[in-house]
């Protein structure tokens, strides 16, 4: 599976994860039990059907390998996506963030992704 994963998290939310030293996710992660990550071929789509228009969003960047066994590779909620998507089954440890970057949304709604994306 991909070495690096990535998760969309509103500002107000990873400033509180900076501060306690853990991510543990959104009211849409409570309520299915896991953190929702993507790989880099996948998270532009994410962001487009999940926050499009949002402000203030932050595209945090994961090395998988640190995430251990809390990380499993499943079928998107419904089987609508193909492929699988990574899901932490557990909070997010600052120490496995490898980078966290703004987003800024376009005019369209869409979020600007860094190159590479």
């Amino acid at each position: 599976m991909e070495k690096l994963v990535y998760t969309l998290v509103r500002g107000a939310e990873w400033r509180e994860a900076e501060r306690v030293g853990e991510y543990r996710g959104s009211a849409d992660d409570a309520r299915d039990g896991f953190l929702h990550f993507s790989t880099a071929a996948q998270v532009r789509e994410s962001a487009a059907k999940h926050r499009r228009g949002e402000a203030d969003l932050w595209l945090v960047e994961a090395d998988a390998a640190r995430l251990g066994d809390a990380l499993r590779w499943e079928p998107a909620s419904g089987g609508k996506r193909p492929g699988l998507f990574p899901h932490l089954y557990g909070p997010l440890p600052i120490g496995a963030v490898l980078s966290a970057t703004r987003l800024v949304v376009k005019p369209d709604g869409t979020h600007d992704f860094p190159a590479g994306f």
